[in-house]
């Protein structure tokens, strides 16, 4: 069983797809050749028929791992008595077109003194489902089953025959090489390679290496934020741009599946698909950084899913589609996977794909007037598909939902799906206003008037003097503290402050915060779960708006504290305060985002703080 907390890895990509390094650099998880591709490395979620592509000294060390500075190239350090190294992960970013042609290099350096790197290569093909065929040659090493090969090329020089040694145990590589301080040698595993393999020279290496960094940091250069929490938001922000496929603009939630809400529990879901709502969120948050190129590609990706109009019983739209934008997402189990840490199932697939969800197309047609503000604006074709979709909306937005948090309890008419579909009622008459363009007003006025009303009567509880989840029930939920920040409640309003009183006495523990409770709400699923960090996220924008700058400060920095060794977040936070859930999880790092930019403009336009004459200290004698 792999004990690795979830928490112990970094991640590397080339915005198609993802690797997962653990802190003692073993890469664990890796699909090829996209996101939502089976997995080739998957010793994540069972140690024994997973897969690995391990690096680490012979013998005992002690680890460390860290990013290089404004780049995503991950660097894993090793500490033994015989000396110090290390092993610097990346892959070269791809451009936008989309391949089946992957690279992870390795480079492996000694630092000080000498040190033994053993290195183990050990893929298992289509979630370990797969057998393949193994080819060792003079120059490297080539894993192939029919559909998909994997070629090892040597970092080496002509003389380093006296450095490695290799060979082959049951289909996989296993690699010894020393090195003395100052020497630099590697592999590169490199997916459907052109040729054979090839021994690459530590100058080409190098090269590589640079060329990587230079395209990450001219990427990030782009970024307008310089507020209080720079490096935080920016790792946060080179999170979203690895787990962005650059092909179409669609953004995972998540590059993993199967790691569980609970561990041991049975909600393990595959994240590895561009959500609706994710990519909505993106396009706000991005934009409030400056980067607007991946705002605007994000956009399009929005915008061809609302021309397509492939949506099933949820509409014009569905709730998540693959990397590609196509829809079979049938869920899947896979049995003779153990899971992480023993939670089973393992799906492959998402059985929510199919649910009614309306929350949807208020982030999507939020998203599309967030663009048009920023000179992202929709051509005719885009709102002629605008059009239809709010024309649909307007005459189905009042039925039962399985709503935002995907529950398989049953549809209810949950208040968060009607605030959205007013939100997108209200963006689309906008729209239509500010550019001038053909709209059904009438219609779209009326039920967004209604909705409004509606929310206020029957969304609100007047007994807990808040705005609770359906219709149906008392029960709190945190996804309504996006309510100020949509505009449809003033973040001062008497009864939001009492909704913002009713979540922190209810949901909110130690500054986390829970998106409701299952116990009093049942969502169909077995066990608890932990708190939803993109939740805690929005509480701080909620407190910021609302004028409680301290507490939203000390919340948003307590917060920082949960972050992993690598300033990466999964789904959610256990009651030990382990991660837990897929990771890293496009949904907190948005978040934090839009925390961090609400926060640092609330705080910069505070009315001065008054001092008692208490605070100030007495002259020294």
């Amino acid at each position: 069983m792999n004990e690795t907390a979830i928490a112990d890895h970094g991640m590397i990509g080339d915005l198609q797809t993802a690797a997962l390094v653990t802190t003692d650099g073993s890469v664990d998880w890796f699909c090829c050749p996209r996101f939502d591709s089976p997995s080739v490395f998957g010793a994540l979620l069972d140690d024994e028929h997973g897969g690995r592509f391990r690096v680490r000294p012979a013998g005992a060390y002690r680890s460390r791992q860290m990013y290089h500075p404004d780049t995503a190239i991950l660097i894993t350090r090793y500490f033994t008595d015989a000396g110090v190294g290390e092993v610097v992960d990346f892959m070269p970013p791809l451009d936008r077109t989309a391949t089946d042609n992957h690279r992870i290099a390795r480079m492996l350096r000694c630092a000080r003194g000498e040190i033994t790197f053993e290195v183990e290569v050990a893929p298992r093909f289509d979630y370990g489902r797969r057998p393949h065929r193994i080819e060792l040659t003079e120059h490297g090493a080539v894993f192939s089953t029919d559909p998909l090969t994997l070629t090892l090329h040597p970092v080496r020089e002509p003389d380093d025959d006296r450095l490695a040694t290799t060979r082959v145990s049951h289909g996989d590589v296993h690699l010894t090489l020393r090195l003395a301080a100052g020497q630099m040698r590697g592999v590169v595993l490199e997916s459907a390679a052109q040729g054979p393999p090839r021994e690459i020279r530590v100058a080409e290496f190098q090269a590589l290496f640079e060329d990587t960094v230079w395209f990450w940091r001219s990427w990030l250069a782009r970024s307008a934020y310089t507020g209080r929490w720079r490096e935080t938001v920016e790792r946060s922000a080179i999170t979203l741009k690895l787990m962005t496929y650059a092909p179409t603009g669609g953004l995972v939630a998540a590059p993993t599946m199967g790691l569980p809400e609970q561990v041991g529990g049975e909600r393990n879901w595959d994240y590895r698909y561009t959500w609706v709502r994710d990519a909505s969120f993106s396009v706000y948050a991005l934009l409030r950084l400056g980067l607007v190129d991946e705002a605007e590609r994000f956009g399009t990706w929005l915008g061809d899913r609302i021309r397509e109009g492939a949506g099933g019983e949820g509409g014009p739209l569905n709730i998540m589609y693959r990397v590609d934008g196509t829809t079979e997402l049938t869920e899947e189990i896979l049995d003779h996977w153990s899971g992480y840490r023993g939670s089973r199932p393992v799906r492959v697939g998402n059985g929510a794909a199919g649910q009614l969800q309306l929350d949807i197309y208020g982030e999507a047609l939020d998203s599309l007037f967030i663009a048009g503000r920023a000179g992202l604006h929709i051509p005719h074709r885009g709102w002629t598909a605008v059009r239809e979709v709010l024309d649909w909306l307007a005459e189905h937005w009042d039925q039962p939902e399985e709503g935002i948090w995907e529950t398989r309890g049953g549809r209810q008419r949950f208040t968060y799906g009607r605030l959205m579909s007013w939100v997108a009622l209200d963006r689309g008459i906008r729209m239509a206003r500010d550019y001038g363009r053909p709209a059904t007003h009438r219609a779209w006025k009326r039920e967004r008037d209604r909705i409004y009303e509606q929310i206020m009567e029957l969304g609100w509880n007047a007994k807990r003097q808040a705005f609770v989840q359906h219709y149906h029930t008392d029960v709190l939920d945190s996804a309504l503290l996006r309510m100020p920040v949509v505009g449809f409640i003033g973040p001062r309003d008497p009864r939001w402050l009492t909704t913002l009183a009713a979540m922190g006495s209810e949901l909110v523990t130690d500054s986390l915060v829970y998106r409701y409770d299952p116990a009093a709400s049942p969502d169909g699923l077995r066990g608890q779960e932990g708190t939803f960090s993109l939740c805690t996220f929005a509480f701080v924008d909620a407190l910021a708006r609302a004028g409680r700058y301290d507490e939203a400060r000390h919340t948003f920095e307590k917060m920082l504290t949960y972050a992993n060794h690598a300033g990466l977040y999964s789904e959610e936070i256990a009651l030990t305060g382990e991660q837990v859930g897929n990771f890293p999880q496009a949904f907190t790092h948005l978040s934090l985002i839009d925390a961090a930019l609400t926060l640092d403009a609330a705080l910069d336009c505070r009315p001065p703080r008054r001092i008692r004459p208490a605070d100030v200290p007495l002259p020294r004698p």
